[in-house]
């Protein structure tokens, strides 16, 4: 994946036809949809903005700030007719934004997604800057902790040595959890796809059951052996349920 520079935004874009927009969660990183880019660009264009989570000003840290940065790059870009696809953090802004936005999105897929309760980290974020420490909370949010590859250990690591970034951090993370949209989810048209770790330990599967009963036209898949990031640890699962998702909702082969 090549990472993209335009009037201020880093992004990636791959692919051609109706677009597929991915929001990675809070500490997300654009590889962690490498395995879906790799299968959708070849029918989609599949677009995936580097959220600003260290980069907005500390007043604006937050579900909303990053919801207006969404809709700032979608306009930007001149996009219509999307799927919208989060992850974690993600797929809570990604919620945001088609409650504001409901026109612009087709379909939505959240996965891991917070919105309507979320154990941050493990319950908090880690005051000794241990590297032991933050790759053992790291770990926490998979199934299997080798999944976590010390690379991106090391980046999550480095962020908690910058006094700001972790500021943002914990206003973004408090800001999740004070905005609950258990009261909007039924406004949502869209058809929805919920795809879940049965191992979540982060966003727990009654999580993803209160969610598929709040959204009006939604579908829950579970995947076992997988925690909070179906997408990086059970990629082809994933993908699959995904595949067929769309092959049943558009008739389209991918």
């Amino acid at each position: 994946m090549e990472l993209k520079e335009k009037n201020g935004y880093s992004y990636i874009d791959e692919g051609e036809g109706q677009t597929f927009l991915l929001l990675h969660g809070l500490f997300g990183a654009l590889s962690n949809w490498e395995k879906v880019v790799s299968k959708f660009s070849k029918h989609y264009r599949v677009i995936i903005p580097m959220l600003p989570i260290y980069t907005l000003p500390l007043k604006k840290s937050g579900v909303e700030g990053i919801a207006k940065f969404v809709t700032e790059f979608v306009e930007i870009f001149n996009l219509n007719n999307m799927i919208v696809m989060g992850n974690s953090l993600g797929g809570h802004v990604g919620l945001a934004y088609i409650i504001q936005h409901p026109e612009k999105v087709e379909k939505l897929i959240l996965t891991g997604s917070s919105g309507l309760f979320e154990n941050s980290m493990g319950g908090s974020f880690p005051r000794i800057q241990s590297y032991d420490y933050v790759k053992e909370k790291v770990g926490y949010t998979f199934y299997n902790p080798d999944t976590v590859s010390e690379e991106y250990v090391q980046e999550v690591y480095q962020t908690f040595k910058s006094p700001q970034k972790t500021l943002r951090l914990i206003a973004i993370a408090r800001s999740a959890q004070r905005n609950n949209m258990a009261d909007q989810l039924p406004d949502i048209k869209a058809p929805v796809l919920l795809i879940w770790g049965l191992n979540d330990t982060i966003t727990p599967p009654s999580v993803a059951h209160e969610f598929n009963k709040l959204i009006p036209n939604s579908t829950l898949e579970f995947i076992d052996y997988c925690c909070h990031a179906p997408m990086m640890e059970q990629p082809d699962i994933f993908n699959e349920i995904l595949e067929k998702y769309l092959l049943e909702e558009e008739n389209v082969s991918v």
